[in-house]
């Protein structure tokens, strides 16, 4: 069986980037005087430019540029310093990893790799399975590979007895993914546990430059980054141009990427490239031990896991116990009131106390993985708030699997909303900024994490706000003054420069435009979780899905449309003497512009056809 694929089976993946202590230097020199610039700018705004005539406009614009900056602390402060763990040669038995066992009981490894899957192709997951089959490691080590299967698929059991590795199924589906897992620890043993998806297709060296870490006893996971290997490389700029203009076409792109750099059109339509996320931001969360698990990938330390469960499971029968003893209690002294046999009162209380226990136990289910849509960030919290054990993560730097990317915008739609929908009902529910356990800098890590998930609701009046004054001439500040270009532009040329230096070279541009446009569907996870709907579990496709997808992005359509109608009627009001505000004008068609470039991208992505880029 064929597979879209195939033709980048032999990609390699990019190196780690390269660590550099001036670089890092200047970015926190960039970066301190950023926020101090920034923070004299929302301060200015709040106290000498707003336009009172409009603060039902000029409030909420200044409110969502103050929850802006307060996002851009948070991303300061995780993009701060980078501290890698020390790479440590592979254990040679499992009493290397552990401090309570002496060394003279030496015994190897073990090693437990889960593919859970659903609906997936029997092929594909054949393909990982094959390549879990090939890993290697220096030392006498029993590596054992469970198909966990929740579509309880006959031809998926044949396959796991053809290729000679386990097959684990279940009476129900409870709890999903991560319900699947909980039941494939019940019936394995391995000192560590490997967690992949079904498309995940791990490197032979994944144990060998993952394992040494354990050496380190605190170590709960190590989690490795995501490198989706099928991701359009796109064509050159000036390829591009020169198909449609010529020569002429060609020389004007060779200029536009002499100035720019390399321009490649086509390349990561849905911006799903991970490295701005794990070797940037994932990486330098390792120096506030707040690097979090984010599933595939991913190293598991099984006594960590358990442990952790065991003691949330208890902390929870103890919590419905306070919760209806209190009552009991009240009736039970009622009772023996009237009975007049106080004596007897106490010795019920316990015997009581023991049966409610006995029901509670038996109630409550113990989730090693909690069943929630965001299991792995989940468990990272409970591990990372371990008040007894410190528990420690580790982000390593390299690539050890490659993996499949979104391929249609439906499927990037199903995912994002699952990460932005799982975080958020963690961040509203179970908030680690008030859970005890995490130290400051975790707290700080995390909260940059949810942060990030509440943007939709700035960025939307970011988006708006041009249109308003464009139709309007409504102004939410005093005047486009040259007070307010001086107070602005330092800001943001210096806010460019430190994030140019920040992500050492990965360009930014990209990144931020999603996060722009990705405002829909932030808001309709917000709005999910607020009315405590259950985020759905969807199981994310992994073959491209055919069709147009336009009704994905109606409002970044929206968007673009009433900014080029403002644009269109206030120069055309410009022109004939009703749109006086010059300076006014001239800075929303700069921010204009810059909404409908972050919103066309995406737009642009509900017609993208794969081949089209693909076969090269």
């Amino acid at each position: 069986m064929s597979f879209y694929f195939d033709q980048f089976e032999n990609r390699k993946p990019p190196a780690p980037l390269d660590y550099s202590i001036w670089r890092e230097l200047l970015y926190q020199f960039l970066a301190t005087i950023t926020l101090v610039v920034g923070a004299w700018y929302i301060w200015w705004r709040w106290t000498y430019s707003l336009n009172y005539d409009a603060l039902w406009f000029a409030i909420p614009l200044v409110l969502a540029e103050t929850f802006a900056y307060m996002g851009l602390v948070l991303f300061t402060a995780n993009l701060w310093k980078t501290k890698d763990y020390p790479q440590q040669p592979p254990p040679t038995a499992y009493s290397e990893t552990q401090e309570r066992i002496p060394l003279d009981q030496a015994r190897p490894i073990s090693v437990d790799v889960f593919y859970p899957t659903y609906n997936e192709e029997e092929e594909l997951v054949k393909l990982s399975i094959l390549d879990a089959k090939k890993l290697q490691y220096p030392h006498p080590i029993q590596i054992n590979i469970h198909v966990l299967d929740d579509g309880k698929r006959k031809t998926m059991e044949a396959l796991a007895a053809e290729l000679g590795v386990n097959y684990i199924t279940r009476n129900n589906n409870m709890g999903f993914k991560a319900g699947n897992m909980r039941n494939a620890m019940e019936k394995t043993s391995g000192d560590f546990i490997v967690i992949c998806d079904a498309d995940t297709r791990i490197f032979p060296t994944f144990l060998i430059n993952t394992l040494g870490y354990f050496r380190d006893p605190k170590v709960a996971w190590v989690q490795t980054p995501q490198w989706f290997f099928d991701l359009p490389e796109g064509k050159n700029l000036r390829l591009v141009m020169k198909k449609y203009l010529w020569y002429p076409g060609y020389v004007l792109g060779w200029v536009i990427e002499k100035i720019c750099g390399s321009v490649m059109v086509g390349q990561d339509p849905f911006v799903n490239d991970p490295k701005m996320f794990y070797d940037i931001i994932q990486r330098r969360r390792n120096w506030a031990n707040a690097s979090f698990c984010c599933g595939a990938g991913s190293v598991h330390r099984r006594e960590a896991v358990m442990e952790a469960a065991l003691k949330a499971y208890s902390r929870s029968i103890d919590t419905v116990i306070d919760e209806v003893m209190p009552d009991i209690s009240k009736a039970l002294t009622k009772a023996a009131k009237k009975l007049e046999k106080k004596d007897a009162e106490s010795r019920l209380q316990e015997r009581l106390r023991e049966a409610v226990t006995s029901q509670i136990i038996h109630e409550i289910e113990m989730t090693p993985y909690k069943f929630h849509v965001s299991e792995d960030i989940y468990t990272s919290i409970v591990l990372h708030s371990d008040q007894e054990r410190h528990w420690k993560s580790v982000m390593h730097p390299g690539v050890e699997c490659k993996m499949l990317s979104p391929q249609d915008l439906q499927t990037w739609t199903v995912q994002r909303f699952k990460y932005a929908g799982g975080s958020l009902d963690i961040c509203l529910n179970d908030n680690p900024v008030f859970r005890p356990g995490l130290n400051w800098k975790q707290k700080l890590m995390y909260t940059s994490t949810f942060w990030s998930y509440f943007a939709g609701l700035w960025n939307i009046l970011f988006l708006l706000s041009p249109v308003i004054f464009l139709f309007t001439q409504i102004a939410p500040i005093a005047s486009f003054s040259s007070e307010f270009y001086k107070h602005i532009f330092p800001f943001l040329v210096l806010n460019e420069l430190a994030t140019m230096v920040g992500t050492w070279g990965i360009p930014g541009y990209k990144s931020k435009a999603s996060y722009l446009a990705f405002f829909p569907v932030n808001l309709r996870a917000l709005w999910t979780v607020l009315r405590k709907k259950q985020i759905k579990f969807p199981t994310t496709p992994k073959e491209r899905q055919e069709g147009n997808f336009f009704h994905l992005v109606i409002p970044q359509f929206m968007v673009i449309v009433l900014t080029l109608a403002g644009l269109a009627y206030a120069s055309y009001g410009y022109q004939h003497g009703s749109f006086t505000n010059l300076n006014g004008l001239l800075s929303n068609i700069f921010w204009g512009f810059n909404n409908i470039l972050a919103m066309s991208g995406l737009v642009l992505t509900a017609f993208w056809k794969p081949d089209e880029i693909s076969a090269q």
